[in-house]
């Protein structure tokens, strides 16, 4: 360090880039100017650290035993705020070097990004290229900077400028070490010299700033200090960490569940994750937007991080914070930053494992997760491959046996059949719709249990997942369907109840001829019991998943043409069958067959068509 000192007042010009960068600032307007406030302290907390750092090797410093603080005085007659700290402090050549000129590391890639990002995202990049100090100009019509190092033998230094070209220098006057900044206030900028608007940027920005911050002649202390994530978390109470939920999301229910990390490797990183207990969103909330709350050594560099999880992780709510993140990192190279990939990985991981913690030792809890949050774990199923394992374990499912409640797809597995290979499933619109499907009606003879899928998001799950551990995951309007092996004597005689042979051929031609194009095919089946038909899928038809989820879309789509499946042992096909000669009455419920099919499906006919069969059909009953 230098110990020389100005006798007289010196003048000096900003270099290029610095006068380029304050022109930015100056003459640029900005959504939100209140981060020069957070930077000034960031910086007055670095300068309490450095000195911090000294002192372990030298204690021949100027006042060793001040208390570390930063202090911020209003004065409202001159307009003015001060902030001062009792950081390591500057002589004449840190000043030059540090107030005269961008940080070296920096400046380029600023301008570079002040330029790509557009004046409405420039205050988002402002600290992190090493000049944030400059971002209190924006606020600004002058600043003065007196500060004094922990070198006995340096004079006080006293810097000005009006963010112009040039700034000045001159001895300056302060007994003790550390440094003051004085900003002079423009006139659109007087909401600072308020209080309430002071403690609401710390509190938003600076809360959990290492060192105490004092407001005023008062000196009552407005920052929290000590950040309840990086604290450990045997130390910190159940209330504590509901406090800080209420406090953090102003939603005064219960969270459903907090995950408290501390964490050296690969990374260093502290978290505080938390599951709200509902998915809907508080209404009162300042948190507009999902993402967690990003800090770099304890202060906030952005408050809706959505990198460090996958989108469909997007209700938890909580904090990071990281001594690897750079901040020398531009907002486009922010998801590709190597500390930031790792952060997502880990919380990722953490948090499904927790999830999957809650669903094997608290069911209840779990069950609750399910209802409000199931919808994200099935769009992460949909969206991506990379958790497949993870979220399909943390699947709840109901079944035609259990529908009443859920269950794993590990709970579905074990008990299943002798000889069952696949886990069945049929999509529906509703539950009521799914158990009284006529494509269940085998299963139940069979007492196979078959699971129900009725949420919109399902069809896209099931396009995308077809296999749990070793048993596939089987549709039951699948073609070709296959069931479980069962011994002779359980298998279902009703042969002898059946339309003969030829009465069945002319029925079989009938329904083709009075349903033309609108079927590929007819034919029998021995997989309905109840019912006297069902559609099923012809060969190269696209899949009853793609069908589903082309109409939940509302996307125009030509429907396949599918395939009549008949009971022959149901009284109304051995009733149609006996019919002879030209009859109406065979047409009209042939057509009625054929549209209770497709209701079946949740393919709604012409209502009003049907309305009109019904009641001619229910005419010639009566007449009967």
């Amino acid at each position: 360090m230098s110990n020389e000192t100005p006798t007289l007042t010196e003048t000096h010009h900003f270099k290029a880039e610095t006068r380029q960068l304050l022109n930015i600032l100056i003459h640029s307007l900005y959504t939100e100017r209140d981060i020069f406030l957070r930077e000034l302290i960031s910086n007055a907390s670095d300068a309490i650290s450095r000195l911090n750092f000294e002192l372990l090797t030298n204690k021949d410093v100027l006042d060793p035993d001040i208390e570390p603080k930063i202090s911020i005085k209003i004065n409202k007659d001159q307009k003015t705020i001060t902030i001062t700290d009792t950081g390591i402090g500057m002589d004449q050549d840190d000043i030059m070097q540090n107030l005269g000129t961008i940080a070296h590391s920096g400046a380029r890639e600023f301008l570079e990004a002040a330029t790509k990002s557009g004046d409405s995202d420039l205050s988002n990049i402002i600290g992190q290229f090493g000049v944030g100090f400059y971002s209190a100009f924006m606020v600004s019509d002058e600043i003065e900077v007196i500060s004094r190092s922990y070198d006995k033998a340096d004079d006080p230094i006293h810097w000005i400028s009006d963010g112009g070209e040039t700034y000045t220098i001159e001895k300056g006057e302060k007994d003790n070490r550390g440094t003051d900044i004085v900003l002079h206030l423009k006139e659109d900028a007087s909401e600072y010299l308020e209080d309430y608007r002071i403690r609401q940027i710390i509190k938003k920005h600076s809360d959990y700033i290492p060192y105490p911050i004092f407001l005023n002649e008062n000196e009552e202390q407005i920052n929290r200090q000590t950040a309840i994530w990086r604290q450990q978390p045997h130390l910190v109470k159940p209330e504590e960490y509901k406090d800080f939920y209420n406090q953090f999301t102003f939603d005064f229910n219960e969270p459903l569940g907090y995950l408290h990390l501390s964490i050296d490797a690969p990374i260093q990183m502290y978290g505080l994750l938390y599951i709200p207990s509902t998915a809907e969103p508080n209404l009162f909330s300042d948190r507009k937007d999902y993402g967690l709350k990003l800090y770099a050594r304890k202060v906030m560099i952005q408050e809706f991080t959505k990198d460090l999880l996958p989108e469909f992780l997007r209700f938890i709510q909580g904090v990071v914070d990281s001594e690897d993140i750079p901040l020398n990192v531009s907002r486009e190279a922010f998801q590709s930053t190597k500390a930031i990939a790792q952060i997502k990985k880990i919380l990722s991981s953490k948090v499904l494992d927790y999830l999957e913690n809650l669903k094997s030792n608290d069911s209840e809890k779990y069950g609750s997760f399910w209802k409000e949050f199931g919808f994200f774990i099935k769009e992460g199923l949909a969206s991506t491959a990379e958790f497949d394992d993870q979220l399909l374990s943390l699947m709840k499912v109901k079944t035609t046996k259990n529908n009443s409640s859920w269950q794993s797809l590990d709970d579905y597995v074990q008990s299943m059949v002798e000889d069952q290979k696949k886990i069945y499933y049929i999509i529906a619109e509703d539950e009521n719709s799914a158990i009284n499907s006529p494509h269940l009606e085998i299963f139940k003879q069979q007492n196979v249990d078959v699971i129900t899928f009725t949420d919109p998001i399902d069809p896209f799950v099931l396009m995308r997942v077809n296999k749990y551990k070793e048993f596939d995951l089987t549709n039951v309007t699948s073609k070709d369907l296959e069931l479980p092996e069962k011994k002779s004597e359980e298998e279902p005689t009703n042969e002898e109840e059946e339309v003969n042979k030829d009465e069945l051929n002319e029925l079989l031609t009938f329904f083709k001829t009075t349903l033309n194009e609108r079927i590929k095919e007819v034919r029998t089946t021995k997989k309905l019991v109840e019912s006297p038909v069902r559609l099923v899928d012809s060969e190269g038809s696209p899949s009853p998943e793609i069908q589903k989820a082309y109409r939940y879309l509302q996307k125009e789509f030509d429907s396949p043409q599918r395939i009549l499946e008949i009971n022959p042992s149901h009284p109304i096909i051995k009733n149609l069958a006996g019919i002879k000669g030209i009859n109406p009455v065979r047409e009209l419920v042939i057509e009625q067959l054929y549209e209770n099919a497709l209701l079946a499906e949740g393919v709604q006919p012409n209502s009003a068509d049907l309305v009109k069969r019904v009641n001619k059909i229910i005419e010639v009953a009566l007449k009967k």
